[in-house]
């Protein structure tokens, strides 16, 4: 991962910046940024225009400096679902776009790197602290960037109900934790002898919590756990969701009314899955992709979405499975994509240089069909001045507190308010989180049948 580079590189996904091609999608209200980078927006809100030329040479002021007063030291890495190009960005200063799996091993597989600069969410920056060593920082241009799936499963709804399922069924019971949830999540997968995973290892992962024995309490999302059971050949009648979150925004009794079919039900599961869910991965509908099918078009989703939708569908699997497929398809092949907005667009630039026609899937031009290829809004708060602003602060030496990541750390994505765990705390979600991390890592990496 190379990190000095202020010429435009091609990166590791391959995409280029287009003389013509908008670099923002939306900006955010003035009011959204900190005070320490309300400077950088106004600067950047002041510009004449969005062009690539115009913004570029505003970022290189910034950027440069940065660049050659941390050299080798530095690292900037971007989730592939960042919007307002924000992956072209950190690829043109010489950083990395990936999918989770690969954030997460930043740190620990590049230790040369001591200052770790992430335009993603924060869930992402922290499992990236967890395997940090100590002389490594990580820093996010904006804290308040977020995930609606994690939202839906923050440590205060999760761990009361954790605990009761872990007094019913004891050490039966084993936490796999999805990576979109915070360290304290992670944590607690580590206490009960589960793993991480992510949507390309969750299959590996659960089947082997399921070889062990193990009851699975998958968190956070439903519609992941169902589809790793049945890519698992599990009956999906032993799958069962507990109650929708957002009818508490709390813990809730486990008792008859927590999941369909009571305590009876969980007593008969192998997989109890958290009721959580992606906003943007359940607006898609076996009709949009029976529209496209009927006309030729061959049709991969995330996992995340619903079980009918991976199930009509012509495949399924992670961001890089679906990056993959747009990079290696003969010229002349059609895609339908549905995942979220961001990534499609930039997927379908790939397609333009290769010849390979992508849509997003709900891009139905025909009435009856609403449009839902929105990017995740609470992703894409990352953004030229975030980008500008940390690394000028970081060059100045005045970097907010607020951006800084450590492990346990919980943000309000709604006003940036922070908990942070005490020195003795954090060291001990470390262990915990570390293991859950490293067990996935090893079930991920060593050779299955």
């Amino acid at each position: 991962m190379a990190t000095h580079r202020t010429t435009p590189a091609p990166g590791a996904t391959g995409l280029r910046l287009e003389p013509d091609l908008p670099i923002c999608q939306t900006d955010l209200p003035l009011d959204w940024y900190q005070r320490e980078f309300k400077p950088y927006a106004e600067e950047y809100l002041a510009l004449p225009d969005r062009k690539p030329g115009t913004v570029l040479a505003w970022l290189d002021g910034y950027m440069g400096p940065a660049l050659d007063h941390f050299g080798e030291t530095l690292l900037l890495v971007a989730h592939f679902y960042m919007g307002g190009e924000i992956v072209k960005l950190v690829e043109r200063y010489g950083g990395a776009v990936a999918d989770s799996y690969q954030l997460a091993l930043a740190a620990s597989r590049h230790p040369e790197k001591k200052v770790i600069v992430e335009s993603a969410v924060h869930f992402m920056a922290e499992s990236i602290a967890i395997l940090a060593r100590e002389d490594q920082a990580v820093w996010i241009t904006n804290p308040k960037a977020g995930c609606t799936m994690e939202m839906l499963a923050k440590d205060y709804m999760v761990l009361p109900v954790a605990e009761q399922l872990i007094e019913r069924y004891g050490e039966r019971l084993c936490v796999v934790a999805y990576m979109n949830t915070s360290g304290r999540l992670k944590a607690l997968a580590g206490r009960t002898g589960g793993a991480v995973c992510t949507s390309s290892n969750a299959a590996k992962v659960v089947r082997w919590a399921l070889d062990q024995g193990k009851l699975v309490f998958f968190v956070p999302d439903q519609h992941l756990g169902r589809n790793t059971a049945a890519r698992l050949g599990i009956d999906q009648s032993e799958v069962v969701a507990l109650r929708d979150p957002q009818a508490l925004r709390g813990g809730f009794k486990l008792d008859d009314t927590a999941a369909q079919g009571g305590l009876a039900a969980l007593d008969r599961a192998r997989m109890i899955l958290w009721g959580s869910f992606c906003g943007v991965h359940t607006v898609f509908e076996p009709r949009h992709v029976r529209y496209w099918k009927e006309r030729g078009w061959r049709v991969l989703v995330h996992p995340e979405s619903r079980l009918e939708v991976v199930q009509a569908a012509d495949g399924s699997g992670s961001t890089n499975f679906l990056w993959d497929a747009v990079l290696h398809a003969p010229p002349g092949s059609r895609l339908a994509i549905g995942t979220e907005g961001h990534f499609v667009r930039n997927a379908r630039e790939l397609g333009r240089q290769r010849g390979v026609e992508v849509v997003h899937l709900t891009e139905i031009p025909e009435p009856g069909y609403s449009a839902g290829g929105c990017g995740c809004a609470t992703m894409s708060r990352n953004d030229p001045p975030h980008l500008a602003g940390m690394l000028d602060l970081l060059r100045r030496g005045t970097p907010p507190d607020a951006n800084r990541v450590f492990a346990g750390d919980s943000v309000d994505e709604r006003t940036g308010a922070r908990e942070r765990l005490d020195t003795a705390e954090r060291r001990q979600l470390i262990t915990e989180a570390r293991a859950a991390l490293e067990r996935m890592i090893e079930i991920t990496e060593t050779p299955q049948d």
